[in-house]
Order: structure tokens, then sequence, then C-alpha cells
């Protein structure tokens, strides 16, 4: 929740980068269609607290690259682009995916930033099964239940897909 007043704060309809914008640069990003209780507004707010994560996640598997890789791959004449292509990307790729399958856990879990901001108008697994505990319109908690076992199962087969990925990049990254 902190997060999403955050957001309200800073970019929000009169919010301090806001009206920056606006009086200083003459740019109404409300007039131009933005919209932080919307999904791109969700989208913004989860890219801020993801992409950080991301990097945490990414550094140590880029600083496992062996110099020794990109100065084999010079010395047969390949070029940046090439080794990227051919050596950087394939060995970072199961970490890359790991990353993305954790950032998605992370994101499919959270509750509170989406409800905050959005007050329950998206259809987020996470806020329907909300709704239906609580009871808002049509209380049917069984609907609740059985949503968050389909969410465990998707979270479970996350982990397992990162724990995996996760295995086979540490093999090249020793």
């Amino acid at each position: 929740v902190p997060l999403a007043f955050a957001f309200i704060s800073t970019l929000g309809r009169t919010g301090f980068v806001t009206v920056i914008l606006r009086d200083l640069l003459g740019w109404n990003i409300y007039g131009a269609g933005f919209n932080l209780y919307s999904f791109i507004g969700l989208s913004v707010t989860y890219m801020y607290f993801q992409f950080p994560l991301m990097l945490l996640i990414m550094i140590p598997a880029i600083e496992g690259l062996k110099r020794d890789w990109r100065e084999a791959a010079e010395n047969l004449g390949a070029s940046t682009f090439q080794y990227w292509w051919r050596v950087g990307l394939p060995i970072l790729m199961p970490s890359l995916l790991g990353t993305m399958l954790l950032l998605f856990g992370n994101a499919f879990g959270a509750y509170a930033t989406a409800y905050a901001l959005t007050g329950g108008t998206l259809n987020l697994i996470t806020i329907q099964i909300g709704a239906q505990m609580r009871g808002d319109v049509l209380r049917n908690p069984n609907l609740g239940y059985a949503m968050a076992l389909g969410m465990v199962v998707i979270m479970a087969v996350t982990i397992l897909g990162y724990s995996w990925l996760q295995r086979i990049s540490e093999r090249w990254l020793k």
C-alpha cells in the first residue's frame, strides 16, 4: 500500500510530477490519456518495483560471464553482436527466463498495490479472490477458494520452473 500512495502522490492527478510536467513543460499526461488508476498506471507502478528486482537477480549472472569467452570469441573473429548472440545470450537465457518467472510470480501475487490503485475495477485474480471472500456483490467463498488453489498451482509451477532454470544456469556460471 505505501507504494500505491507514493505513486498517487507523484503521478496522481495533482501529484508532484504531474504538476511539474503540466506547469513547467506544458505537458498534461492525463490529457494525453494516462491514468494512474487504470491498467497502464498499474503497469507503470509494477515496472517501478519489478525493474530493480530484475537487476538484482540478473547482475550476478552477467558478472558470471567469463572474460575468456569474450576473448575467445574475439580471437575467432566474432563481433560484439556475434558474441552476445552466440555466446552471452544463450548462457544468460536460463537466468533471464528464471528471472522472468520469478517476477511473474511476484506480480501475480501482489494484491495491496493493485487494489489500492484500481479499487477492484481490474479483473486481477488476487482482487477477484478478495471480492469473493469479502462478499462484494455476490459472496461465494468456495469460488474464492478454487481461484486461490489455482493460484497456488500456478505459483508452484512458477517456482519449479525457476528452480529448474537456476540449476541450468549454475552449470555455466560456476
